[in-house]
């Protein structure tokens, strides 16, 4: 390398350092989903922790839909003051809702993969199935009589239920919801049978013993529910729908601003207390890496992609 060449990577280096040492240098947003979703509840237990470490306050923004999601984070200055707080709701948009301008890989840059929170199979305590296997033959015995409520369409909820149906071959009628919350709500009250729900939204009800849960939608067991099996090994081998969330940038930020905000992040996921909260919510803490948070993306829109287009599946 020639000695010009070599000024200037260092230059470029030393100015990279400095980027982020001075960053952040106004509020930082956290752009998340509705009000009481995972995504939600970690952006108000990460906010007031992380902004001492950044100097800076940060302010919490809710966006309903992914489009709108995208669309604010894709758009806004590539300097780390505006971030994402999502998860597949975010990165399975462009697959329900052709046309979508922005693209979850080309527009948007991975900073850290944040919780998961796996689905459970969750029924009315009256309905007479105590497993898995109990409720495939229920269906089976009972076609086009049991229902299930969903969140809107291509959510995970929905996928998750339709994705039962499709490797159990069972015949389950969609009830379609707003979102998670108003149908486990209606499970409670038994107008639904049974829901495809994620922890955050059942793990109030189960722990009040209103609703009973029959396994956790993941290939391992889950730290959040011990005492649950898997669907994998209680009746449906394979089957998996666990809900990851994630944090983004607009593409096109530094590296260096990247790297400090993954530091921060992770350095908040891991205190004791913030994970305490996380897991009493029914989220449990990853604090992954960059490529880890790409890969599940990439994974995840390949897997889902192909049920999205095989049931033909779009967002309302």
């Amino acid at each position: 390398m020639s000695a010009r060449r070599l000024i200037v990577v260092l230059l470029m280096f030393l100015c990279a350092v400095a980027q982020a040492q001075n960053y952040p240098t106004r509020p930082v947003r956290f752009v998340n989903g509705s009000v009481g979703a995972g995504g939600d509840i970690a952006s108000r237990l990460l906010a007031p922790v992380m902004s001492p470490a950044f100097g800076q306050q940060i302010l919490i923004e809710n966006r309903a839909s992914g489009v709108i999601l995208g669309d604010t984070v894709a758009n806004a200055a590539p300097d780390g003051h505006t971030l994402l707080i999502s998860g597949a709701s975010f990165w399975l948009t462009p697959l329900l809702q052709p046309g979508v301008s922005w693209d979850p890989l080309r527009d948007f840059v991975p900073i850290a993969l944040l919780f998961t929170s796996p689905n459970l199979v969750v029924v009315h305590p009256s309905l007479p199935a105590k497993s898995v296997r109990e409720l495939i033959a229920l269906a089976k015995a009972r076609p086009g009589q049991l229902n299930y409520g969903s969140g809107a369409p291509g959510s995970t909820p929905h996928l998750a239920g339709e994705l039962f149906k499709d490797m159990a071959k069972v015949d389950i009628v969609r009830i379609n919801y707003k979102g998670i919350g108003p149908a486990v709500t209606d499970l409670v009250g038994g107008q639904v049978h049974m829901v495809f729900a994620n922890g955050s939204a059942a793990v109030a009800q189960l722990k009040a013993g209103r609703l009973r849960a029959l396994a956790v939608a993941a290939l391992k067991p889950s730290a959040l529910f011990p005492e649950l099996p898997t669907v994998d090994s209680s009746g449906l081998p394979g089957y998996e729908a666990e809900v990851l969330s994630g944090m983004f940038a607009p593409a096109k930020t530094p590296p260096a601003i990247v790297a400090r905000i993954n530091q921060e992040t992770l350095r908040a996921l891991n205190r004791p207390d913030i994970k305490e909260r996380l897991f009493n919510a029914g989220l449990e803490v990853i604090a992954g890496s960059a490529d880890q948070l790409l890969a599940a993306v990439k994974r995840e829109t390949t897997v889902w992609g192909k049920l999205i287009r095989e049931q033909g599946i779009r967002a309302e």
